[in-house]
Formats: C-alpha cells, structure tokens, sequence
C-alpha cells in the first residue's frame, strides 16, 4: 500500500463572506498523481497556496509526512519536504540553468557557506544540482541563460530548481500552461518519470495530459468538492460532466 506523504483534512479558506475554499480533503501518496481540476474560480490555486502555506487557513489541518504543518510558512513548509511550482515561471532569467538550479539546492544547507570559497568546491550542493537538472532533462542547456530558453525548458528548469531541495511532495500549479504540443508531451513524460519517488498534486487545464497524468482526480467547483475519484470513475459522473467537463450524458433535449 503506498505511502501517504501529506493529508489535508477539511480545509476551509474565508475572504470576508467568501469560502475560496470549502471543507475540503485531500491525500497524495507516494507513486501517485493526484489531479485537482475545475473551472477558473473553483479554488483550485487557493487549496495549493493553503498546502503550500503561501496562504494559512481558516479551519481544518494540513499533515506532511508525521508533521502537522498547518499555518507554518511556505519556507519552513518547505524545508520540512515540500516543493511546488507556479501559475507563472519563477526563475532567475539573467542566470544560467545551472545557476539557478545551484542557488536552489543551496538552499537546502544549514548555513549559507563560506564567502573565501568557491561555489564550485561545495560538493553536496553540486551534485543535488547535477542530479536535479538530469532528472528534468537539461543537461544540454546547463551554461545557457534562463532568459534565452523556451518557455517548456523555463518550465522544466523550475521543476529543477524545486528537485533540488530534495521535496517528497510536488505541487504544480499548470505547469503544460502555454505550450506546444511538443513541449506538452516532453513535460507529461517527465512528470511520469518523477511520480515514482514523490507524492504529486497537479493542477491543470489540459485535460487530455489530466487523465494520461492522474492516477486520482478531485473535481473542485466553487470552493467544494463534487466528486472525487479514479479517471474513470470521473468521466462517468453525470454531474462533473454537466458542471466542467461538458461530455454528452447521453440525454436527449427534450
């Protein structure tokens, strides 16, 4: 049976009147993808930012590995084995591949090292870097600029960055967003090859990378839960089908 990495238990997120988020429960396991999908609006982002703690919830509990990490912030969150990435690259554009993966996995140190070293001579920190950049596939772009790269390997130098700090739990907020067909195909490959070691939440529009991805769906509409699932059972559901996936029931108008 596989390992449960992070459980969240009846999440809620209030702006105001507005529950963003609403009572909403999620496990990822270990060798598993679990896909949130919905329409824009339905608190997809909101329940990642409540995982990651970019945002602290109003009610319910967040649980990474044995460690209640609820309303930690995202750095200690981090440290303690998560990685995520976002809607919008976050990288460093001016720096090379290998820079940016570098400073990522030198994060992961006690201390920040010694200013009369070179950076070149932390070895711990290298080869997290090194492996981090073969794992996404990179390794012909290691000396080029970040700014200079598709948008499919800023993409991938991302995931990267965030393999780096060695995480057991990957969060990725659409990461197929704004690529080609090639790119897409190059990206899902890669998520498949990292779903092995790690316990994975991907939200994502695409949803024909959705059901070749996902090994468990949940299908979010205006902050609650409508169903959750295997792919399959998700695409037989009457109702994700009348609320986002648009499928023909098979009913005849009257």
């Amino acid at each position: 049976m596989s390992q449960v990495l992070l459980s969240a238990t009846r999440l809620t997120k209030r702006f105001g009147g507005l529950a963003a988020v609403n009572g909403v429960s999620v496990d990822l396991l270990q060798g598993h993808i679990h896909a949130v999908i919905g329409p824009n609006g339905a608190g997809k982002s909101t329940l990642t930012n409540l995982l990651s703690g970019d945002l602290p919830p109003t009610s319910g509990s967040v649980v990474l590995g044995r460690q209640d990490v609820t309303g930690w912030s995202p750095e200690k969150i981090s440290a303690q084995g998560l990685g995520r990435s976002y809607q919008k690259t976050n990288i460093f554009l001016p720096f090379t591949v290998w820079e940016n993966v570098r400073l990522a996995s030198q994060s992961r140190e006690p201390h920040a090292g010694s200013w009369l070293r070179r950076a070149t001579k932390f070895e711990g920190i290298n080869a997290r870097a090194a492996r981090a950049i073969e794992l996404s596939g990179l390794e012909n772009r290691l000396h080029s600029i970040a700014g200079t790269i598709s948008h499919g390997e800023q993409r991938q130098l991302e995931i990267a960055m965030t393999l780096a700090t060695g995480p057991q739990v990957l969060l990725l907020d659409e990461p197929l967003a704004g690529m080609g067909a090639v790119e897409a195909e190059r990206m899902v490959a890669l998520l498949l090859s990292l779903k092995k070691d790690h316990g994975i939440l991907l939200v994502e529009h695409d949803m024909d990378a959705v059901f070749t991805l996902a090994d468990q769906l949940t299908v979010m509409v205006n902050g609650q839960v409508i169903a959750s699932g295997t792919p399959a059972q998700i695409r037989a559901d009457a109702g994700v089908q009348a609320a986002y996936l648009g499928e023909d029931t098979g009913e005849e108008s009257a």
